[in-house]
């Protein structure tokens, strides 16, 4: 079996809008396309995109001046999957959609898929629209798919500013800054200290495209900004429905290069679990986009950071225009070919209130169907994700024909809930669910709880980075966590013994890292570390059973072993065996796959008083090898209740 990464390369656009001080650029031209012997031309009077033949390779953006808004000296070679075939769609005065084709068969050498390109220009449209649909029939050979992607690499003399969201912006560096002669590697191939970069400013800081890593329900617009002359290059992705993993998976977005991507399929913060497998005699097709390569730009370069606030009502435009209705393929479905489903998520946990709890902000979505919390791994159909108001009311719009279930997760309780019975979606349906209710893992009352179940360890200790190892972006900035090798700083802070946490004496947010680590020997070799919860019952009931739940934010490579009262006990109460490759902790993010487990403690291992409970992450080969956690709770007996 195989395992390719699919990159389709080249799209891009330029475009100006009104907004505020930017320049408005309405054509009355007419769309045209221009079609050579090597190339195609797209010109709607706003901008002109270039593409081979039949390729289907970006070659060239004009817009506003300039000539070409790619970087010229990466070569065609260079950019991903080559159509074979080209295809008019529609051409008309309002639209033109092209398309690139290469099908599969058992002579080439491909990854066993038919992939289409297409390419969209409309009339006075500030940009043009790309998608792709991939198909893989039945009796074609199983292959695995770890990343599909489309990438732009734009002028690197132009476009220097990079932004992602309001709080994550900056100049970055230039792509020869990262050449061996400039740069020290670091721990690992994508992490460079920048040691004799061109520009001085950027001298002694860490660049590592991970850092400017993005969940999926914040990954609508990011881009780029040219000061001279002011213009914007954007990535827009109105919907998620094609995303893999749902709304809190994680995707790179831009990086040095310059660099802009638009992530349909990664493995990144979750490893395996979400490489797409297809297995013998599987057919799967699938239409990833379509995605907005927008362009704006500005009068005056003092006015080039507005672009940014531009781009952002772009975006929200193209939300609200999703599903797009001009989109030729019949793959890819019209609003009126789809569905709708509303409903209530209410919680009910007796040992917090004897009453239903309204589930304000509770994440409800329809994927394909599975177990509770599959949809996190699935990464071969469409998911669908909103967010319950105050009151837990909820309403998924434009949803695909298909079978799915309903999955709900809720923040401030742990695990996941599945609906009982699959949906059918058809055109034109308005499904209500009515009331649903979750009643989240619990056997007892809560005894002491640490930490926040919001499947993140954001709330946990996030250290200072080592001054030598810092991205400017994030001193003082909420994503602290984003700093290069925070996971070495656990050893500085705790050199010899490991963490002790006592409940109702310790605070989480200062005496609990956020990161469960190896420690690194003066051998250079690394060893596994254990750390302790304290904790004093006034009373023990032997012949009871209490309940101890651990929530995990990621886990790579790591083997959590729960030990209570003897930590030199061959036999733990409890282990995960080895779970995770999720790579969060090198990657600079604070959660991957959620992981819940439940243990249960036997009355006879706990005694009144002091207490303890052993945490030891037992894998040791590796800085990398490690977990968070998001929630541990431990419960009393259920006959102890009381509500």
């Amino acid at each position: 079996m195989t395992c390719r990464k699919v990159i389709v390369f080249g799209l891009q656009i330029h475009t100006n809008i009104s907004k505020g001080v930017l320049t408005i650029a309405m054509s009355s031209q007419a769309v045209q396309l221009h079609i050579q012997d090597h190339h195609v031309i797209m010109d709607n009077g706003i901008l002109q995109v270039t593409l081979s033949k039949p390729g289907g390779i970006v070659t060239g953006i004009q817009y506003n001046g300039i000539n070409n808004l790619l970087e010229v000296q990466n070569t065609e070679t260079n950019r991903g999957i080559k159509g074979t075939k080209f295809t008019v769609i529609v051409e008309n005065e309002e639209q033109v959609e092209i398309s690139f084709t290469r099908n599969w068969n058992h002579k080439n050498k491909h990854v066993p898929l038919n992939i289409d390109k297409r390419f969209i220009m409309l009339r006075n449209s500030s940009g043009f629209y790309s998608y792709a649909i991939y198909e893989h029939l039945k009796e074609w050979p199983p292959f695995n798919l770890p990343q599909t992607r489309i990438t732009f690499k734009l002028s690197q003399e132009k476009f220097r500013y990079m932004a992602i969201a309001d709080n994550r912006q900056r100049y970055m560096p230039l792509p020869d800054d990262r050449l061996p002669d400039r740069s020290k590697v670091l721990d690992f191939p994508e992490a460079v200290l920048l040691v004799h970069p061109i520009e001085p400013e950027f001298e002694g800081e860490v660049d590592d495209k991970y850092q400017y890593s993005c969940e999926n329900q914040n990954l609508q617009v990011h881009g780029w900004i040219c000061m001279d002359p002011p213009v914007g290059f954007w990535q827009i992705t109105p919907s998620n429905e094609f995303r893999s993993g749902g709304p809190l998976k994680q995707n790179l977005t831009s990086h040095v290069g310059p660099t802009c991507l638009a992530m349909f399929l990664s493995a990144h913060y979750s490893g395996e679990d979400l490489v797409l497998k297809l297995k013998p005699d599987e057919p799967w097709k699938k239409v990833f986009g379509p995605i907005f390569i927008y362009l704006n730009s500005a009068p005056d370069a003092k006015d080039s950071l507005s672009l940014w606030e531009d781009a952002k009502a772009q975006m929200m435009t193209e939300v609200q225009s999703w599903p797009y209705e001009f989109p030729a393929s019949h793959d890819f479905p019209p609003s009126d070919q789809r569905g709708n489903l509303s409903g209530r998520i209410r919680v009910q946990d007796r040992y917090v209130s004897d009453t239903y709890i309204l589930a304000n902000g509770a994440y409800v979505g329809l994927a394909p169907p599975g177990d509770a919390g599959s949809w996190q791994r699935d990464c071969k159909g469409y998911q669908f994700w909103t967010r319950a108001d105050q009151n837990g009311y909820y309403s998924i719009n434009d949803i695909r024909e298909g079978n799915y279930d309903l999955y709900a997760w809720v923040p401030g309780f742990i695990g996941d809930y599945r609906y009982d019975e699959t949906i059918n979606v058809t055109a034109g349906c308005d499904i209500d669910i009515g009331d649903i209710v979750y009643e989240p893992p619990r056997s007892g009352p809560t005894l002491w709880e640490i930490g926040i179940p919001d499947r993140s360890a954001a709330e946990f200790y996030v250290p200072d980075p080592n001054p030598k190892y810092i991205n400017k972006l994030y001193v003082n900035h909420p994503d602290r966590f984003r700093q290069y090798g925070l996971w070495e700083r656990y050893a500085d802070l705790y050199p010899e013994e490991d963490l002790v946490f006592t409940v109702g004496v310790s605070d989480y947010t200062r005496d609990w890292f956020f990161a469960h680590v190896t420690r690194k020997k003066d051998d250079g070799k690394y060893q596994s570390t254990t750390w302790q919860i304290k904790f004093r019952l006034d009373n023990v009931s032997q012949t009871k059973t209490y309940t101890l739940r651990i929530a995990l934010a990621t886990a790579n490579v790591a083997e959590l072993q729960i030990r209570v009262n003897d930590s030199k006990t061959d036999s733990p109460v409890f282990t995960t065996g080895v779970i995770g490759h999720d790579n969060t902790i090198c990657r600079h993010g604070i959660h991957g796959l959620y992981r819940l487990y439940t243990i249960d403690v036997p009355g006879t291992l706990l005694v009144e008083g002091d207490n303890i409970v052993f945490l030891t992450q037992a894998m040791s080969t590796s800085p990398f090898q490690g977990l968070m956690y998001d929630y541990i709770r431990l419960e009393g007996p259920s006959t102890s209740i009381s509500t």
